[in-house]
């Protein structure tokens, strides 16, 4: 991959690195508001950094909620993610591998 990952990015990656995650979840542990984190997960889709799936609709029917789409990283964005962090590593930014930058873990 030849594009650098920004820290927004990264962080989006580094949520969803330890096991697969639906959007809002996301938007709870990096504090990130919500139009960013589906753009950048759309985003990351369409370059194969992550794949998304639709749970099954009885699952979200007997809950009695909508929905959710879980995503989980793929090869490509494994590698990409341990690259992004070896360069912060390099200029001494680190990032928690169990991200939660949002106070409490809740927006």
């Amino acid at each position: 991959m030849s594009r650098s990952l920004g820290l927004t990015t990264v962080m989006i990656l580094t949520a969803v690195a330890r096991r697969q995650r639906y959007g809002l979840e996301i938007v709870n542990r990096t504090g990130l508001f919500p139009g960013t984190v589906y753009t950048t997960l759309r985003r990351l889709e369409e370059r194969g950094l992550v794949e998304g799936h639709w749970e099954d609709a009885d699952v979200a029917e007997a809950e009695r909620r909508p929905r959710r789409r879980y995503y989980a990283l793929t090869p490509d964005g494994d590698a990409a993610l341990e690259a992004a962090r070896e360069r912060l590593d390099a200029l001494g930014v680190t990032l928690p591998s169990d991200l939660s930058l949002a106070k409490g873990g809740k927006r």
